[in-house]
């Protein structure tokens, strides 16, 4: 990773954002890998009280948009998501599930991101990919 944040700096910027209000929080960001955890409750459950959909690509942009966050220097490039898809293959109960990303394309212009959502045995959930922009920032003249 290129950014040298932690854990405390990288949840300290998802407040008041998407990520606070569905209580995901990042817990590692070492070696390549970025994780984070979000419960399984009122915030992000679908009526049949399971895991919603939406909030699995939510886990998942997020974890991937803060691994592209990490892999460039945010002073000179915007990341921005431009396209994500998921295969939900299994719901749950269970009280929490986790977002773990891995790049596996990283280029000038783009990265795209692998994020298995699982629960805390290990089983799959949904299968996610999203590929996010990497824009140089204009400097102002």
């Amino acid at each position: 990773m290129m950014n040298n944040y932690t854990i405390d700096q990288i949840n300290l910027i998802c407040r008041n954002t998407l990520m606070e209000h569905l209580a995901i929080e990042f817990i590692d960001i070492a070696n390549g890998v970025v994780i984070a955890k979000m419960p399984v409750d009122h915030r992000t459950f679908q009526p049949m009280k399971r895991l919603h959909g939406g909030a699995s690509m939510a886990l998942a942009e997020s974890v991937g948009s803060v691994g592209s966050v990490l892999l460039v220097d945010i002073k000179k490039y915007h990341v921005l998501g431009v396209e994500i898809n998921g295969s939900h293959v299994a719901t749950t109960t269970e009280c929490e599930v986790f977002g773990i990303g891995k790049i596996i394309y990283k280029g000038k212009t783009s990265h795209v991101w692998e994020i298995r959502i699982e629960d805390k045995n290990g089983k799959l959930i949904s299968l996610c990919r999203l590929t996010n922009r990497i824009i140089p920032i204009k400097s102002e003249k």
